[in-house]
């Protein structure tokens, strides 16, 4: 029972990564210290991070849920994985008295492809079995942080907004603590009892909904192992012979020996995703600062391994070997993986099952696979924990009580876990209206496909799991493969923590999206990155690292 997954229409980058990442969803070291602020003006107190017993005291009480215990418990930071069936005449009931009044409220929220119709029949039985009235105002997911922006700079806020970790540049995470309410009073300690799917979700993910020393996000969690996946044609690698490449010099060779500009089949799409974890290369974002071993705080374009990344990708480029559709950034890249004219492609976890059910029917031969990150020099790789939760949906403040409590409610049944009868309306909608089981396995119509969408997905969600019913098999794959990859997993220094910059550090990396996708194709040389990092540096980097430098003396390492 998992959310239908977006899809993205053009090449690689950062914000569509992380877009479908998003729809596709889904331990912090205690003991240390509080930093409310680097300051003492009111947007400085903003600033910095809540953490190890001052956040504690901020959390919800977490109580296990006990509804489908999963095939394959989490192991190494992974997702649980349910490969059996569920019996769909005796799922377990997580909410057996609707908690909303009926009274309405608004959400906005991003939204990835087109929004059902208002009043739908999935909004309408939602609402009903909730006890909401929700008003999607649904958000176009690609320009999702200039409208957020925008809205959170106006007086007139909806009642209940998402916020994606990667909008959280600039001014918004100011905006945050500022003009979202403190969810302590509803959620904090036992409060939180009242809805028992949001005191199922763990510690970890709720510590990321501290902004600005209050309990403000309620969080969609995700799993620490790394989500971004190298996937190939496993089909055509049995057919043809070839074996997996397991270093990245092997990986050119084998790219080079199977393209064929002809036949118009290319080894891969941009690869500059699955490079990062090939060659150490720390996230994006707060998480790229780290305490290395000689004891010196850095930030992950200083690293020798973010050079030694974007080389490998340039030198698939140079090649050949990449699709000439990649190069110029056109086009659909998971069209040409399933039409066979790339062999390998990067994209996160929910591929793996889109990929497969959507090729079941016309290419029954289809069979995905993934790649084993393998290191730089063709050892055990180093691979970086991502956050356990990356996304929020809070409230704002002023909000009437009646407000807050529908809000939560809505929330507390999205968050239902597997096994559940509101895990399965959330997922698949109304049994004859959007979807019929078949086999004992629900199939989504057309209609289904349509409505049931991310809308109610984004407001909470349980742990993070991998179950699909159609083809369980998937699940154990994604599960044992996240599973694998864990056992080499690392956390830097900020793990765990949600921390917000200062704003007069925004924009700092921002130029190195586009510069990364311009050197790998041939467009910049190495000495313009360089010559960017030494720009980074002098234009605040190096302040910024001071900045870190004392929020982690005074807060402790998150690894």
């Amino acid at each position: 029972m998992t959310p239908n997954a977006a899809s993205t229409s053009s090449g690689p980058s950062r914000r569509s990564f992380l877009a479908s990442t998003a729809v596709a969803t889904a331990a912090v070291a205690g003991g240390m210290p509080l930093l409310t602020a680097c300051g003492g003006s009111d947007s400085e107190a903003r600033e910095g991070t809540t953490s190890g017993k001052a956040a504690d005291k901020l959390l919800p009480t977490y109580i296990a849920g006990n509804v489908a215990q999963p095939d394959l418990p989490p192991k190494n930071g992974s997702a649980a994985g349910y490969t059996g069936k569920v019996d769909l005449a005796a799922l377990a009931t997580s909410v057996p008295d609707k908690l909303g009044t009926g009274a309405p409220f608004k959400v906005m929220s991003p939204f990835w492809g087109s929004p059902p119709k208002p009043g739908c029949a999935y909004y309408t039985a939602l609402d009903a079995a909730a006890g909401t009235k929700v008003t999607w105002q649904n958000q176009d997911g690609y320009t999702y942080g200039e409208k957020l922006g925008a809205v959170l700079a106006s007086s007139s806020i909806p009642d209940m907004v998402v916020v994606p970790s990667w909008e959280l540049g600039g001014k918004i995470s100011n905006a945050v603590s500022a003009k979202f309410m403190d969810l302590g009073p509803y959620l904090a300690g036992d409060k939180v009892k009242k809805y028992p799917n949001l005191a199922a979700i763990p510690s970890d993910s709720w510590r990321m909904g501290i902004f600005g020393g209050a309990l403000r996000g309620i969080p969609m969690p995700s799993a620490a192992t790394t989500f971004i996946v190298p996937y190939y044609r496993k089909d055509i690698f049995d057919e043809k012979g070839y074996s997996v490449p397991r270093s990245p010099d092997e990986f050119l060779s084998w790219a080079k020996d199977v393209t064929s500009a002809k036949a118009k089949v290319y080894a891969c799409g941009d690869m500059s995703w699955s490079a990062a974890g090939i060659f150490g290369v720390r996230p994006a974002g707060t998480l790229g600062w780290n305490i290395g071993d000689d004891g010196k705080l850095t930030y992950r374009i200083e690293e020798p391994a973010f050079l030694e990344a974007l080389e490998w990708v340039r030198k698939l480029f140079d090649a050949g070997v990449v699709h000439p559709d990649d190069r110029a950034r056109s086009g659909d890249p998971g069209q040409r993986f399933t039409s066979g004219q790339i062999l390998v492609f990067c994209s996160d976890m929910s591929a793996w099952y889109a990929k497969t059910a959507e090729q079941a029917r016309s290419n029954p031969d289809f069979e995905i696979g993934a790649l084993d990150y393998f290191g730089a020099d063709g050892g055990n790789p180093s691979l970086w924990a991502a956050q356990p939760a990356t996304i929020w949906s809070l409230i704002r403040k002023g909000a009437s009580k009646e407000t807050v409590e529908n809000a939560l409610a809505a929330a507390n049944f999205s968050a239902a876990p597997y096994g559940t009868k509101e895990r399965m309306l959330v997922d698949y909608g109304v049994e004859g209206t959007h979807y019929t089981v078949r086999d004992g396995v629900p199939v989504k119509n057309d209609q289904g496909n349509s409505e049931v969408v991310n809308a109610w997905s984004m407001l909470a969600a349980p742990a993070p799991y991998f179950a699909h019913p159609d083809f369980p098999e998937v699940a154990r794959k994604q599960a044992e493969w996240q599973q694998r990859m864990g056992a080499f997993m690392k956390k830097t220094s900020t793990y765990g923590m949600n921390i917000v910059e200062p704003s007069r550090y925004a924009g700092l990396v921002s130029q190195f999206e586009q510069l990364e996708i311009d050197y790998v194709r041939g467009h910049k040389k190495l000495s313009d990155v360089q010559a960017a990092i030494s720009t980074w540096r002098s234009s605040g980097g190096d302040k910024l690292r001071d900045w870190y430098k004392e929020l982690l003396d005074k807060n402790g390492s998150g690894n």
